[in-house]
């Protein structure tokens, strides 16, 4: 077992990595995981952030639920690093075995199943959120409580207050006629 991946830099806690690829396997690629997979692995480089671009597709109100001030960008390669001799860096892979070493804090494995979510600096192994959890679900980023002996700490959104048919307004009350 064990697992190789990429490295992330910007903001790597699930509260804000899970929304974007739960919502990326659900919208933009439509459940294709081997296309996610591709498109986030199998690149030429390491990612500064993941952004917005990730939740094509994705309904205007998960959108703006997920970047209500709208200030997070696409995503973004390391795409300027260099080597001393000038050529371009290959990405460093993340491995279950250089993880510690590289000071990661948060790994995330996309499983067939769901995204096993590792907090790196208290375990070895997290639990899996299966991939049909809606992207705008409370996701913790406390890594203690990411144990994988116990489930995922992510709660589904309240669901949308029930609307019901309005009822018709009163009638107006008749005007009041004066007699004499």
């Amino acid at each position: 077992m064990g697992y190789e991946g990429i490295y992330c830099h910007y903001d790597g806690y699930p509260d804000h990595q899970l929304p974007l690829l739960l919502g990326a396997a659900r919208y933009r690629f439509g459940g294709d995981l081997d296309a996610l997979r591709r498109h986030l692995i199998d690149g030429p480089h390491d990612w500064r952030q993941l952004g917005m671009d990730l939740l094509d597709r994705a309904p205007d109100s998960v959108r703006e639920r997920l970047d209500p001030h709208g200030d997070l960008g696409p995503s973004a390669p390391f795409d300027n690093v260099f080597n001393v001799d000038g050529t371009p860096a290959k990405p460093i892979p993340v491995t279950d075995a250089n993880a510690d070493a590289m000071g990661l804090e948060w790994g995330y494995v996309l499983h067939d199943h769901g995204i096993e979510v590792i907090a790196l600096t208290w375990y070895d192994i997290g639990p899996v959120v299966p991939w049909d959890t809606d992207p705008l679900s409370r996701i913790s980023g406390t890594p203690s409580l990411w144990d994988s002996s116990r489930p995922a700490p992510n709660q589904a959104p309240a669901t949308p207050p029930k609307i019901t048919k309005p009822v018709a307004p009163a009638p107006a009350p008749a005007p009041r006629r004066i007699t004499r």
